[in-house]
C-alpha cells in the first residue's frame, strides 16, 4: 500500500499509550482504526478514509469487540447496516449488567 500520509499526521492524542514508531498503516491497521474511531477528529477519519477507504474501515469496524454507542451509530447509518451486524453489538447484549447506571 502506497500512502502520502505518515502516522505523526494523526492526532498525537489517539496514540497515547502506544510507541508510534512502532505503527505502520498496512500492519497496524486494525489498531488504527480503531483509536481514530474511538479517540480521532473529524481530520483523522479523513486520513484513515483516504489510507484505506470505506469498504476496508467497514469490514474492519464489524469485528471490533468494543465501540461506544455513538461511534457504533455512525457507523452503522454511513454503511447503511443494522447495529446487530456488529460485533461489539452482539457481546454487549450477551453481557448485559444488572444496573442501567
Amino acid at each position: 500500500m502506497k500512502t502520502k500520509y505518515t502516522i505523526s499526521q494523526l492526532s498525537p492524542h489517539i496514540f497515547w499509550d502506544v510507541n508510534t514508531m512502532s505503527l505502520d498503516f498496512e500492519k497496524s491497521k486494525e489498531q488504527i482504526i480503531y483509536k481514530v474511531l474511538e479517540f480521532g477528529v473529524m481530520n483523522d477519519w479523513n486520513i484513515i478514509k483516504k489510507v484505506y477507504g470505506l469498504e476496508v474501515i467497514k469490514n474492519i469496524s464489524l469485528q471490533f469487540r468494543s465501540l461506544d454507542v455513538v461511534t457504533l451509530s455512525f457507523l452503522a447509518n454511513l454503511f447503511q447496516i443494522e447495529k446487530s451486524n456488529f460485533r461489539c453489538y452482539k457481546l454487549k447484549q450477551s453481557n448485559q449488567n444488572s444496573w442501567n447506571y
